[in-house]
């Protein structure tokens, strides 16, 4: 027995040393730099930063009537500047830092601490890189509610809103449902934005409507100044949408190609279905329904992206150009507020559908993490609703608040009469989106 003793004390240092060599080896395989995934995030992260003061300038400047062209392009280009400052500032500490009670993060305040080595552990890419691919949906979350309320909003009104809406209402849900916060405890599947990004920024353009009022000449007739811009706009955002939605599996694999190919699915089927319904309604295929049902099947499969299959992707899709094509033409009408470029009819209508379609048809083939319905876990269409429900109240709530202290600040939100009826292109900036001579 004694001979056994010594044997095993004198293996015992050895086998303490092999544990720690093995669990350091573990370590650095987890924290060591994937450079193709790291790769691929960078070039995600430039797609999704090209969607906002490039396409969804262009996509809602062409909307808007040809007197507040510029202004209404300098509200997504200014709402990303903004979003990109306040978000390295305490935006991304807010959303992705140590969780204190499943509600907020708060530990790298002006990225401090953050290296230039750290690893992010899912896609083993720099913290960094991870800090900057988030940014970009920060600022297009903001930049998206500035269409409900164009060619009526005080420029200097709208960029204070941004600078604290970013921090009050986009990062706490951002990081309840990425952080680690409650919404992800919950279950709620979000793989790239439809509560996060849409539903949230639908809400806050339709209470900033409300709050704000119809412009003055609402119900008449108002021409957009360019198709060709908003058609350019909306394939300049579906370009970018395959960063935004491939991109964040945040690593260059299977899921990520297939995110790929379903963003591209619905998209397509749903320009279809929105043209093919607008002309039994009109008779007319217009080129602004065909490009508002791309944008509308984009905003509908982002929440599902990583988690459904092709089949999937074509069902979101139609129904996401028929339930966007109501809530522009139908909703709107029926309950007569101004929402300008229909922030809310398209980003809010088809996000709510989308982030409750993620709980019917995700596929645990295509993720593991997802499981939905129609594979035997109805459970997960109701935590979906609680998901979008959560995300419309505090939205709301929020929104209102932040957009009365704007208000306040400077000493109105709305724009003068006079102003309103010149048009916002010379009265805040002094130019003029096309001069003709």
């Amino acid at each position: 027995m004694r001979k056994k003793l010594l044997a095993l004390a004198t293996l015992l240092p050895v086998s303490i040393f092999a544990a720690e060599e093995a669990a350091a080896e573990a370590a650095e395989k987890v924290l060591t730099l994937d450079v193709g995934n790291t790769a691929w995030v960078l070039t995600a992260t430039a797609l999704v930063m090209f969607m906002t003061p490039a396409g969804l300038a262009l996509f809602y400047g062409g909307m808007s009537r040809s007197k507040n062209l510029l202004n209404t392009i300098a509200m997504s280009v200014m709402g990303y500047i903004i979003a990109s400052i306040v978000w390295v500032i305490a935006g991304y500490t807010l959303a992705f830092g140590t969780d204190i009670g499943g509600i907020i993060g708060f530990d790298s305040l002006f990225m401090g601490g953050i290296k230039v080595t750290d690893i992010w552990a899912t896609g083993n890419i720099p913290v960094l890189l991870f800090a900057a691919f988030q940014m970009t949906f920060a600022g297009i979350t903001v930049a998206l509610a500035s269409g409900a309320i164009i060619e009526r909003l005080k420029f200097s009104t709208w960029m204070i809103f941004t600078a604290i809406w970013v921090i009050v209402v986009y990062a706490p849900i951002a990081h309840w449902v990425w952080g680690g916060g409650f919404l992800s405890a919950l279950g709620v599947l979000d793989f790239a934005g439809g509560t996060v990004v849409h539903i949230n920024a639908g809400v806050a353009g339709l209470v900033m409507t409300l709050m704000l009022g119809k412009r003055a000449d609402f119900g008449k007739a108002m021409f957009p100044s360019s198709v060709t811009l908003t058609v350019l706009g909306a394939s300049m955002l579906w370009f970018g949408w395959f960063g935004f939605n491939a991109g964040s599996e945040l690593g260059a694999d299977g899921i990520a190609a297939s995110a790929f190919l379903v963003t591209n699915t619905a998209a397509a089927v749903a320009a279809v279905s929105w043209m093919l319904i607008e002309y039994v309604t009109y008779k007319k295929f217009t080129l602004l329904g065909i490009a508002s049902g791309i944008v509308a099947g984009l905003v509908a499969i982002t929440p599902a992206a990583g988690f459904v299959d092709t089949a999937g992707a074509l069902i979101i899709g139609i129904v996401a150009g028929v339930v966007a094509f109501y809530g522009v033409n139908g909703l709107k009408k029926a309950l007569k507020y101004d929402d300008s470029l229909d922030a809310f009819g398209i980003h809010g209508v088809a996000g709510i559908w989308g982030a409750i379609a993620t709980g019917i048809f995700a596929n645990p083939e295509v993720n593991e993490l997802g499981k939905g319905l129609l594979y035997g876990n109805p459970d997960q269409v109701i935590i979906q609703i609680e998901g979008v429900l959560v995300t419309i109240v505090y939205t709301a709530i929020a929104t209102a608040i932040v957009f009365k202290i704007a208000s306040i600040l400077t000493a109105g939100a709305r724009v003068g009469t006079d102003e309103e009826s010149q048009g916002l292109d010379e009265v805040a900036h002094g130019e003029k989106a096309f001069n003709l001579r």
